[in-house]
C-alpha cells in the first residue's frame, strides 16, 4: 500500500484516517507494508507517517517520484490518502496527490481517499487549490543551508 502525506494520529485525531484503515487491516490480521511517500517539500511522510507506522506495520519511506516504479513492479496494490473534500467530490491534499492518482489510475490500482464524515468538514465550494504561492526556501534550502545555487527561483504552478 501506497500512502502520500500524514494521516494518522498526530495530524487528525484518535485513530488517524488513512493510517487509521491500515491499523484496522492490521487489527483484524491481515499483513500490509506500507511504502510512504516522503511528502516534498516538508517531508511529513518520511517525519511523522514512518514515525507513526513504526508500532504498526511494516513499511518504507520513498522518495515521492518512485511511486511509478514500485506500481510498474508490481509492489503496489493500493493507494489511501486523506483530505477533506466538497459537496462536489474534489479532494484538497497535497499538490504530488495529483500525481499519485494518476499513476494509480494507469496501473490499475485502486485509489482510496479516507475522509472523516462529518457536515461540518464538507466545503461549499470545489475544493480550492491547496499552493501556497511560490515555495522559496521550502525547496531551495533544508536544514537551513542552501541546496542549490544562488539566484535560482523556485517555481511552483502559481508562480510558473
Amino acid at each position: 500500500m501506497l500512502t502520500h502525506c500524514n494521516a494518522g494520529a498526530l495530524a487528525t485525531c484518535g485513530y488517524g484516517t488513512a493510517l487509521g484503515v491500515i491499523r484496522s487491516a492490521v487489527e483484524q490480521g491481515k499483513r500490509i507494508h506500507v511504502f510512504a511517500d516522503e511528502t516534498r517539500p516538508f517531508l511529513q511522510g518520511a517525519r511523522l507517517t514512518a514515525w507513526e507506522l513504526m508500532a504498526t506495520t511494516f513499511h518504507h519511506v520513498i522518495c515521492d517520484n518512485m511511486a511509478a516504479s514500485l506500481m510498474r513492479a508490481g509492489r503496489i496494490q493500493a493507494v489511501v490518502v486523506v483530505r477533506t473534500a466538497s459537496r462536489q467530490r474534489d479532494v484538497a491534499n497535497k499538490i504530488g496527490t495529483y500525481n499519485v492518482a494518476i499513476l494509480a489510475h494507469e496501473h490499475g490500482i485502486p485509489f482510496y481517499v479516507a475522509a472523516p464524515w462529518s457536515p461540518s468538514i464538507w466545503l461549499p465550494q470545489p475544493a480550492p487549490d491547496s499552493h501556497r504561492g511560490a515555495f522559496g526556501s521550502e525547496v531551495t534550502h533544508h536544514g537551513g543551508k542552501q541546496l542549490t545555487p544562488s539566484g535560482v527561483a523556485s517555481a511552483t504552478p502559481p508562480s510558473m
